[in-house]
């Protein structure tokens, strides 16, 4: 079974949530850990790359990840921290991290509260089955969040937003971002 996600925004009409030179909005959310993730932890002591994606163990969002995931020295080189945030419970991103060796954070965002305080529209989840590990789960979200990336600077304010974002090339596309930043 396919899924299938319908978004509707949840901001203002004609709002367009955050925008670049906005402060970022403080948030704690569980990480595929278990553990509990905050947002203060970095917020002026590094760049903080902050993507939302629809649904863990699906082909765009599994192509987006991997390519995080290959450029994580550069990024990191470039004192970057990245998150991955979408609707999943826990049990799915730890498995989503397993499955596709990711090696940073993805983060639980199961009602979609830190995603609507981004102003990223949320849409109707889904169920997709996936095998990991020779065995096979089921993928169940409530909600699916639309896929945009966000950068916050050392200044702790939004310095990139993208709401078109292409799975494939999102890290790269960051990654020039922050490098011709650090040239200015």
């Amino acid at each position: 079974m396919l899924p299938f996600f319908l978004f509707s925004s949840l901001t203002g009409s004609g709002q367009q949530g955050l925008v670049v030179g906005d402060k970022a909005p403080e948030f704690k959310l569980t990480d595929d850990d278990g553990s509990i993730w905050n947002i203060s932890n970095f917020l002026g002591k590094k760049t903080i790359v902050v993507y939302f994606y629809p649904g863990a163990m699906t082909s765009g969002c599994t192509k987006e990840a991997c390519s995080y995931r290959d450029h994580m020295a550069d990024l990191q080189s470039a004192e970057i921290v990245v998150v991955g945030i979408s609707g999943d419970k826990v049990e799915n991103l730890k498995l989503f991290k397993q499955s596709e060796n990711l090696n940073f954070t993805l983060l639980s965002d199961e009602k979609g509260n830190v995603a609507k305080t981004f102003g990223v529209p949320i849409g109707a989840g889904g169920a997709i089955k996936r095998t990991v590990g020779g065995v096979e789960h089921e993928f169940v979200r409530d909600i699916s969040i639309k896929r945009w990336t966000f950068i916050v600077g050392k200044d702790k304010k939004i310095i990139y937003k993208n709401e078109t974002v292409d799975p494939e090339k999102d890290s790269e596309v960051v990654l020039n971002f922050i490098k011709l930043q650090a040239a200015k």
